[in-house]
């Protein structure tokens, strides 16, 4: 018997490698004999830069870059020495999960440190740089990570503008002379798990901001401001980003990095999957295990437990997904390539205590899971 552990990380609860792990157990309760292969996975947010780093081969590496805030904080990159490929997770700089409850505000927060980041990237002599926009604190359309790498914005007189999400509508011009000559000679990969624009109803901040503590009228400002960035945009660098799918990723950074580090935006799983080459290791796999903090039918749209399910289902693998809450419709997933959903939820439990003890409600919902998936098999 095979099975293949391939969960995305369970957020603020568990890494994707510890999620892998907590499956591993759960399966050797119930089949003491079984090969379990962990392969944890990621979609552009928490765990990207680890597991592609782990993938590659490659080295993390600690340096001290501004927070969400503009704070000093220690923050790591991934990179691999022999492909100078590097990986930049950009919550680990500019993320949501950097800040009290009662410091998030998308219109003072800034992506300046997740350009230290990338500074600090391609000082190691990297030439390829995958970026992960989930899990943001910002909605500055990119102009703290640009800022960082040599850009200056410019009001209309001339001065220039504090990076962060206030100030959008305050950019009357785009000053290029400073901008560090490294960028032209590097790939840049924005790898996300959405498909918003940038603005309007399905935009950055419509959409997102509210979850980073936006009010109603600040979304509407951060709306507005990230319309004028991308009208200077296309009067100043001659693109237009309106309908960029991806665009909206990361408070508009998606639409950053298209535009002033001349990236490619890409669907992270199947990035992510390719990297790890997870099409070879389920070869002969009798069963697929994956999941993460919560399925429903948004699950489809491009997230990392989706991508894993279509790979089983290209294989004619069953694929079941454990996580945390099962969300509306998820009946809508079944075409997708999953067999079933399951929670570790065992009874009526506050989130605090889900989170807490989430390792060991993983490893005993496996278990389960696995006994009747044996039980099912022998039948037959």
């Amino acid at each position: 018997m095979k099975i293949i552990a391939a969960p995305n990380a369970f957020k603020e609860s568990l890494s994707g490698s510890e999620a892998a792990e907590a499956i591993k157990e759960g399966v050797l309760k119930a089949c003491p004999g079984c090969e379990v292969i962990c392969i944890p996975v990621a979609d552009g947010g928490d765990g990207l830069a680890e597991i592609i780093t782990e993938a590659l081969g490659g080295k993390e590496h600690e340096v001290v870059v501004h927070g969400p805030l503009m704070e000093k904080r220690s923050a790591s990159f991934g990179y691999v020495e022999q492909s100078r490929v590097a990986i930049v997770e950009m919550a680990c700089a500019s993320g949501l999960a950097l800040l009290a409850n009662k410091q998030k505000d998308p219109t003072k927060t800034t992506t300046y440190g997740t350009g230290e980041l990338i500074l600090a990237a391609l000082d190691k002599g990297a030439t390829r740089i995958i970026i992960g926009l989930g899990g943001s604190a910002t909605c500055d359309g990119g102009i703290g990570m640009a800022s960082a790498l040599g850009y200056r914005f410019l009001d209309d007189k001339g001065n220039d503008v504090q990076p962060v999400g206030n100030s959008l509508l305050s950019i009357h011009s785009i000053d290029t002379s400073q901008v560090d000559p490294r960028i032209h000679n590097t790939r840049f990969e924005g790898v996300c798990d959405v498909s918003n624009v940038l603005t309007g109803s399905s935009g950055a901040s419509c959409v997102y901001s509210p979850q980073k503590g936006a009010d109603s009228e600040q979304v509407k400002v951060l709306d507005e401001g990230l319309v004028n960035l991308a009208k200077v945009i296309h009067h100043q660098l001659g693109l237009a980003v309106d309908d960029l799918v991806g665009g909206g990723a990361a408070g508009g950074l998606g639409v950053g990095l298209y535009c002033f580090l001349n990236g490619e935006l890409q669907k992270g799983i199947d990035l992510v999957m390719d990297l790890i080459k997870l099409e070879d290791t389920l070869q002969d796999a009798d069963l697929v295990i994956t999941g993460e903090g919560q399925i429903d039918y948004q699950t489809k749209f491009n997230k990392a437990p989706a991508g894993v399910a279509r790979l089983a289902k290209r294989h004619n693998i069953p694929c079941i997904a454990v996580c945390g809450s099962i969300g509306d419709s998820i009946e809508e997933l079944y075409d997708v390539g999953f067999t079933s959903v399951f929670s570790i939820c065992s009874g009526p439990m506050s989130l605090d205590s889900a989170m807490n003890k989430s390792y060991g409600l993983l490893v005993a919902q496996v278990e389960q899971v696995v006994r009747v998936f044996l039980q099912a098999r022998s039948d037959d």
